[in-house]
Parts: C-alpha cells; sequence; structure tokens
C-alpha cells in the first residue's frame, strides 16, 4: 500500500492514540478526529482535526478519500444507552458515503456470562445486562451494514485494558502502586481473567485497516495469558518499587459507591466478568497476522513508567 493512503481515526484516547502510532509506524497518513481539534503527544505529521461524529455529513466529510476509518470514539459509561447507537449509526452513514472502509473497536460485553468457557468469535450472543444488550444491537447493526453491501466492516473486540494512556485503570491500579496506597479491584481477585495492553490493541486494529481479509470478520486483540486481579497489581506493585496492597469492591460496596457516582453505579452490573474465570481466546488473530501480545513484564514496566512521568491530574494543583 502506498504511504501516502489516508487513514482516519475517530477518537483520541488511548485506543486512538495507540492505533495513530502504529499507523504511522506503518508510513500512513493519519488523521484523527476528536471534538477540539488538539491532541498532545502523537508522532510528528499525524494530523488532528476538530469534528463531530454524531453528525454524518461531518463524518462523511472527514473521512473523504480515506482507505480505512477506525472508530475509537465512545460517550460516558454511564451515557451509552443515549449516545451510543446513534454515535456508531452516524459513523456507518458517514464512512458509507465518503467510500471508506470501517474498522470498529468493540468489547466483549455481547457474549454476556461466558460462565468460565473461553470466549471465542462465535461464541452466542446472550447479552443479559443493559450495556451488553446494547453492545449486541450495535454489532448486528454493523453486520447487516457490511453484509447489505452498504460498507466494509471489521471489528476488533478486546478484554479490560491496561496500558499508558488508559486513566481510568490508572486512577484505580498504577496512580496507587506508585504512592504506595491501595489499589481497588472488582469483584474476586482471585479467579483468572484477560486483560489486554492498550498499545496491543492499537497494532490490531492498524493491522485489521490495512489487510483485506479483515473485513467481515470479528477478530479478539491478543491479550497476556490469563493471570488474576491479584497477579496482576503484584506486578504493577512490584514494578513501582512498593509494597502490595490491594482492596476487592463486591456488589453492595460498588451499588452504595453508585449512589454518588454514575460510572460507578454502571460496572455493577458488569461483575460477572471478575467473579468466576474470564477468558478471552484470541487464537485466531495470532494465526492469521502472526501477531501475539506484548510480554506482560514490558508492558507492566512500560505502563508504569508511562504514568511515572504523567502524575495524576490535579495531584499538582494548589
Amino acid at each position: 500500500m502506498s504511504s501516502t493512503e489516508l487513514h482516519v481515526i475517530l477518537g483520541t484516547g488511548a485506543v486512538g492514540k495507540a492505533t495513530a502510532r502504529a499507523l504511522a509506524n506503518m508510513g500512513k497518513h493519519v488523521r484523527m478526529v476528536n471534538r477540539s481539534g488538539k491532541a498532545a503527544e502523537l508522532p510528528s505529521g499525524v494530523e488532528v482535526v476538530k469534528g463531530d461524529v454524531y453528525n454524518a455529513a461531518n463524518v462523511a466529510q472527514l473521512t473523504k478519500g480515506a482507505t480505512s476509518v477506525y472508530q475509537a470514539a465512545q460517550p460516558l459509561y454511564y451515557e451509552w444507552a443515549e449516545k451510543f447507537p446513534p454515535l456508531q449509526a452516524a459513523v456507518v452513514e458517514g464512512v458509507a458515503a465518503s467510500g471508506g472502509r470501517l474498522v470498529v473497536m468493540e468489547n466483549v460485553y455481547m457474549y454476556g456470562d461466558p460462565n468460565g468457557r473461553p470466549m471465542t468469535e462465535n461464541f452466542p450472543h446472550a447479552a443479559h445486562t443493559k450495556k451488553g444488550k446494547i453492545r449486541a444491537a450495535m454489532t448486528e447493526a454493523l453486520t447487516t451494514a457490511h453484509n447489505s453491501g452498504k460498507l466494509k466492516v471489521a471489528r476488533g473486540r478486546a478484554s479490560d485494558f491496561v496500558g499508558p494512556e488508559y486513566y481510568m485503570g490508572a486512577e484505580q491500579l498504577v496512580y496507587p502502586a506508585i504512592e504506595g496506597k491501595t489499589s481497588n479491584v472488582i469483584g474476586s481477585p482471585d479467579e483468572p481473567h484477560s486483560f489486554t495492553y492498550v498499545p496491543d490493541v492499537g497494532r490490531a486494529l492498524a493491522t485489521l485497516g490495512t489487510h483485506d481479509e479483515a473485513f467481515g470478520e470479528v477478530w479478539h486483540i491478543p491479550s497476556f495469558a490469563p493471570l488474576t486481579q491479584r497477579q496482576l497489581v503484584a506486578l504493577v506493585y512490584k514494578e513501582a518499587g512498593n509494597n502490595l496492597k490491594i482492596r476487592a469492591g463486591g456488589r453492595l460496596i460498588l451499588s452504595l459507591m453508585g449512589l454518588f457516582n454514575p460510572n460507578v453505579r454502571e460496572i455493577v452490573e458488569m461483575i460477572y466478568e471478575f467473579d468466576k474465570p474470564f477468558i478471552l481466546d484470541s487464537s485466531k488473530f495470532e494465526r492469521t497476522f502472526g501477531i501475539t501480545a506484548t510480554p506482560i513484564d514490558q508492558a507492566i514496566r512500560e505502563t508504569v513508567a508511562f504514568f511515572k512521568a504523567h502524575p495524576k491530574p490535579g495531584a499538582n494543583a494548589a
């Protein structure tokens, strides 16, 4: 592929930035879209423009001429029901109008409770939560758009994120480890769980967007070998140079916290992911593209180093 081809990323969060870096490393022309038209710490040559991803006409304008478009934007957790389906619908309409291909970042909520079974891409959609049902409906809409010939769609699905620039996880785990305070985990700390490294997500999405065979398919993104939350937290504390301090929050505690924090309130229905084994099988992606997850020791080292160099927002405020 030509190094001048355009790839457009909707969203400049951790996943969007990781995808931009991966595409830039491939020599692609990368344009990122967010509400402000500004984003920091991106490779030289990455273009950042202001746009409205809820407006199909604006999406079409900003993605005109793009080889692939990457949907990495999402509303706040507690605004999913109201805002996420219309956001995706606008993106689908806009990219279809501009003639590009669409790579969508998804999660695994649509599967529902796997009851400890490793999740593969052909797992049935058996969502039993509000957000899981929203995800299931959205992914079915993508299937319909692809199968009808409206546009080509590839979907990447990951488990819970760990990594640089993922500030939601850092607030609960990495910053407490660096500060020698107590980290917070959800549900049982001792059930095996799949975690996905954010730079691996970016590399995987960039791979999907640059391979014709990726479209029309669902792909589980390479993730660490399953480990418990306690094991993950211990690795972070060791790298940070402090003794392990961990606190688990169950359904009751989260429900009480949710009375004051709408994002925490939305976590309560997802606690099933942490009360039994929750394993993502990414062998399909690994076989097809020859890419595996970053070694966990390297990932933890890079994550702790990033957040040591980026103090908690507001930590130095007067």
